[in-house]
């Protein structure tokens, strides 16, 4: 009940404020895309998965609100903690651990929507492409240190013949 009633109060005074509809992309694309990632480890029961986004998605966090608050640059339209750009370090975050680990095929529609999230924050004047560039490094490199390709199956059993009838049996182990 609680959370229906945040959304009744706020999604109205979202869609309809005077945020043009480039920073509200924007603004959906720094949590549509974590929270993408997460949900995907969850419904692919990846616990790996899990563990591994939530390593890198902290280090993300961490590092860019470290950075905010250590080099207190100024934005383009006034105000502090411009770099690093933490709407564009979230979304390349979500983007890069759909890419490493579930792949391409998934990976660029993320990316898309993550250099869309970098780009609404220049058009809006809160960040300098730098900003919007230290972000994407951040959330691309977090994700690469802690992130491995997803496997379905870990072992491998194989049966071959050659050409004199002799049987080999094969077996593999992917870390």
């Amino acid at each position: 009940m609680k959370y229906l009633f945040i959304a009744v109060f706020f999604l109205p005074n979202f869609l309809f404020s005077q945020v043009s509809t480039t920073e509200k992309i924007g603004d959906v694309g720094q949590l549509l895309l974590p929270i993408a990632a997460g949900a995907s480890t969850l419904l692919l029961k990846d616990k790996e998965g899990v563990k591994q986004f939530a390593k890198s998605y902290i280090v993300t966090a961490s590092l860019t609100y470290f950075l905010k608050y250590t080099v207190k640059k100024q934005r383009p339209s006034g105000g502090m903690h411009s770099f690093p750009s933490g709407h564009t370090s979230s979304a390349f975050s979500g983007a890069s651990f759909i890419q490493r680990r579930y792949g391409w095929k998934y990976g660029a529609p993320a990316y898309a929507l993550a250099a869309f999230t970098g780009y609404s924050r220049v058009y809006a004047d809160k960040h300098y492409p730098i900003d919007v560039v230290a972000g994407a490094i951040i959330g691309v490199g977090s994700t690469y240190l802690f992130t491995t390709p997803y496997q379905k199956e870990h072992m491998e059993l194989s049966f071959t013949r050659n050409v004199e009838n002799d049987f080999l049996v094969g077996f593999k182990y992917k870390f």
